[in-house]
Order: C-alpha cells, then sequence, then structure tokens
C-alpha cells in the first residue's frame, strides 16, 4: 500500500465571519480505507469534505487528495472523486436515468459509457424500476439510493459520503453499507461522516471525532471504545432474590459502586472488559444462592466514546447534522 494518504489535512482552517469552522485540521486517511469523521452538531465535518471536494477553498493550512493539492490542482481532483452531500443535487425534471448518464458525461464518458454505467447504478440501487420517472416523483430514500449512484458514475478513486445513509428505511442503508463495502474491497478510499454511530463502528476502519474544528480522537473503533474503557455489567435478580448476597457476589468483578435500581432488581456496576467474566459472575452468583433471570455485560460502545469526548450523547441520539 502507498504511504502517500489519499486524503490529507495539515493544519486546515476554515472561517465563517468571527466563527472558525475548522480550527487546524490535521487527518490523514490512507489508500483503499473506510475512514468514519463523527462530531457534534458544528464540529466541522461537512465544512472539511466541502474543502476536500474543492467546493470551498480553506482560509489556512492545506488539503490534499491523492497527492494533488486541493486548490492549486483542483480540476485534477474533481476528476478522481465522487462525493455525495446531505442533500440531494440532482435535476427534479429528469428521469433518473437521465441524471446519471448527464452526470456520466459531464464525468468525461462518452454517451454509450455513461448509459452502460447508469443502468449499472440504476441496478446496483434497486432503482431499474423508476428509472424513467421524473426525479420528483421519487421519494425522499429513492432521491438518496439515486444520488449515491450518481457519485460513483464516474468510478472515483476517493469517494466522499457526507451522511449518505441520512433519511434511508433499514434496507436501504443496509444496501448502501453493502456498496460501500464493495467499494473498499475494490480499493476505493472512502471518506464517511455520519450521524449513526453504529454505521461507523459497522463500516470504519478507522474513526476520527472531530470537535472544535479539531480532532480530539483518532483510531480504530476498537481502540477508541478501549481508551474509554472497561465495560458495563447489568444483572436482573429473580423476583425474591437476596440483594445484599447479590452485591457481595460480583464485587470481586466490579471497577467501582454497585448501583441496585429503585426496585432492587437490577444491578449494574462497571467491569473490565475480560474473556469469560459473564460465566466467571454466573458462577459467583450461583454459589451465593442468587437467582438471576439474566447477567449481560455491554462492552464500550463508539456512543460511549464520544460522550467522554465531547461531554455529549451521540449525534445519532441528537440528530446533529
Amino acid at each position: 500500500m502507498s504511504e502517500t494518504p489519499a486524503i490529507e489535512a495539515e493544519r486546515l482552517v476554515k472561517r465563517y465571519g468571527p466563527a472558525r469552522a475548522l480550527a487546524g485540521l490535521d487527518l490523514a486517511v490512507p489508500p483503499g480505507m473506510i475512514y468514519g469523521v463523527l462530531g457534534p452538531n458544528g464540529a466541522g465535518k461537512t465544512t472539511a469534505v466541502r474543502i476536500f471536494a474543492t467546493l470551498l477553498r480553506p482560509d489556512g493550512g492545506r488539503a490534499r487528495v491523492l497527492g494533488r493539492d486541493v486548490v492549486l490542482q483542483a480540476a485534477q481532483v474533481r476528476r478522481s472523486i465522487g462525493l455525495t452531500g446531505q442533500y440531494a443535487a440532482l435535476d427534479e425534471s429528469l428521469t433518473g436515468s437521465a441524471n446519471l448518464v448527464m452526470i456520466g458525461q459531464l464525468s468525461r464518458l462518452t454517451g454509450k459509457a455513461a448509459r452502460r454505467r447508469a443502468d449499472q447504478m440504476l441496478a446496483r440501487f434497486d432503482l431499474t424500476g423508476v428509472a424513467a420517472r421524473a426525479v420528483r416523483t421519487y421519494s425522499g430514500g429513492m432521491r438518496r439510493r439515486l444520488d449515491l449512484a450518481a457519485s460513483l458514475i464516474g468510478g472515483p478513486s476517493v469517494l466522499f459520503l457526507d451522511e449518505p445513509t441520512t433519511g434511508l428505511d433499514p434496507s436501504a442503508r443496509a444496501m448502501t453499507w453493502e456498496v460501500v463495502r464493495e467499494l473498499a474491497a475494490e480499493g476505493t478510499t472512502v471518506l464517511l461522516t455520519t450521524q449513526y454511530l453504529e454505521e461507523a463502528d459497522q463500516l470504519a476502519a478507522r474513526v476520527a471525532v472531530i470537535d472544535g474544528g479539531a480532532v480530539i480522537a483518532e483510531g480504530t473503533p476498537h481502540e477508541l471504545k478501549s481508551a474509554v474503557g472497561g465495560a458495563q455489567l447489568t444483572v436482573m435478580l429473580a423476583a425474591g432474590s437476596d440483594l445484599r448476597a447479590a452485591i457481595a457476589a460480583i464485587r470481586p468483578y466490579v471497577r467501582g459502586s454497585v448501583r441496585p435500581d429503585r426496585d432492587g432488581r437490577r444491578l449494574s456496576a462497571p467491569v473490565a472488559a475480560a474473556e469469560g467474566l459473564t460465566t466467571r459472575v454466573v458462577y459467583a452468583l450461583d454459589a451465593a444462592g442468587v437467582r438471576v433471570n439474566d447477567v449481560i455485560i455491554q462492552r464500550a460502545s463508539l456512543d460511549d466514546v464520544f460522550l467522554s469526548l465531547t461531554g455529549r450523547a451521540g449525534p445519532d441520539r441528537t440528530h446533529a447534522a
């Protein structure tokens, strides 16, 4: 794999009046990787994507795509990228097929090649049946799928997906995930911003968390979750179980206080995630004569990472853009 990042930002700055949307953003995305970008509303995610896609000029720093400067070599950058933004950039008066053919020709495909590619993309996103309909008759989910198809018409080496599954139903979201994985397997570099933490966890090989226009944490999803530390133990007691005995039984395995709920039927406590821990907790409760209905150990999630780093719930809970 090439050592040159497919996408790179060095001390990137962008101002809107007195506000700084980007405040020295540093980022390096290796070729062929699905790279997730998370951040609260106004963190600078979309601004960064628009700079990488040559739609905005930075006020400071440098950005490169495939080694090309996005300001000095903008035309070359545009020929190698695809972009799906938060809002579909489609001509509503044209049919779905005509939109894709037009975009294909703008991407320097011949008319025949553009039509062939359009047919492939319509089939890939399950839009063949509505290809001859005007886009203004499409549902929101159909528009999002067509916009994704449009971003792939030119066979880009680098694809920017800015919240690509917003507004999609679970089936369409799963279809999009499959396409993104296929693209990465074929060598396409994908930079994904998303409001769904599960999406980043499922797709991204590495994740950057942005807040205040700068990267505040970066790593694999596993590394970020491990940095938060541990997991959460939940024990659901059967009716009539001895609360004190249950707390005493699990105390050797917890890393803090054991918190019973108001009814004394549910215990929660932080634990150090370890193989076989569930089995040991169940044995300890059984040896103490405590009957339980359930024992759950839930490892830290990206939502826990987000809350720990930013002090806010994850964007999929706050619906941040």
